[in-house]
């Protein structure tokens, strides 16, 4: 009875047209709903936007994919640190190679450290290393300008503070620094991706950690920055950092990623990890 009066009220045509539009703003407000984090109040991001897989793609990291930190004018430690991959400097020669208490290889193309588990290179090494340091490095400001470059679908979350947070696969810019005072979580799967933009500083507080769930891999996470990154004591990070100015780890801090800088980096008795 109730359906028969509502169609005498409203002419049928009218009536499909209005159910139609209901429809179609309910399934436009879908992305509004996630973005903004209504139906769960910790997971927030870009997820499902970007094509294959979550977030926007691998950031191609050409040569440079080569070496575990890169650096153009040094890379500096504080004994003991322990290093899983190769360590490139360019175009500074070897004598920006400190801490590490290196021994040349006979061939004079490498060096090796008790403290690096792969080799060390520089500039002034024999050929073919300076050669390749200079793609590498070239590939490196690449893949600094790619992962700046791409387009941002969330932009200055938590005012610069995400400490506490659960992030999902996507493409994140800020116009200011970026502060991690307490643990945050990437959760996606093995193929998501994450870009991180960042206009001044990165800081990682002491004792705190960025955290993998779902199956993430520090090899599809990239912390682009413009200013100084610090990995503050004991703290952990998960990723590639592409630092235009320097990057400090202190005494205890690790990462299972890279570290690429286009000055320094600089190590204190900290762990680095090749994903």
């Amino acid at each position: 009875m109730v359906f028969k009066f509502i169609l005498r009220k409203i002419p049928m045509k009218r009536f499909l047209e209005t159910k139609i539009l209901f429809l179609a703003l309910f399934l436009a407000a879908i992305p509004v709903l996630y973005l903004t984090g209504c139906c769960n109040n910790s997971l927030v991001g870009a997820k499902g936007m970007y094509g294959t897989g979550l977030g926007p793609g691998p950031v191609e990291m050409g040569k440079a994919g080569n070496f575990v930190i890169l650096a153009k004018t040094g890379v500096d430690t504080v004994p003991t640190s322990k290093v899983t991959g190769n360590i490139g400097v360019s175009p500074i020669d070897r004598t920006a190679l400190t801490g590490f208490s290196e021994t040349m290889d006979s061939s004079n193309v490498f060096s090796t450290s008790a403290q690096v588990t792969g080799k060390l290179y520089a500039a002034d090494y024999t050929a073919p290393t300076p050669a390749n340091l200079t793609t590498a490095i070239s590939n490196m400001q690449t893949a600094y300008t790619t992962a700046a470059g791409l387009p941002a679908k969330v932009t200055e979350l938590g005012a610069g503070n995400i400490g506490g947070l659960t992030l999902a696969p996507g493409v994140y810019k800020w116009g200011t620094g970026l502060t991690i005072p307490t643990d945050v979580t990437l959760a996606g799967g093995a193929n998501d991706t994450w870009v991180f933009q960042i206009a001044q500083t990165l800081d990682l507080a002491a004792a705190h950690s960025v955290l993998l769930s779902g199956g993430a891999k520090a090899s599809n996470i990239v912390w682009q920055v413009a200013g100084v990154v610090t990995l503050n004591t004991t703290s952990h990070m998960e990723g590639t950092i592409l630092a235009q100015t320097k990057i400090d780890m202190l005494a205890g801090a690790s990462i299972n990623g890279r570290l690429f800088a286009q000055s320094a980096v600089n190590i204190k008795s900290s762990v680095v990890t090749q994903p």
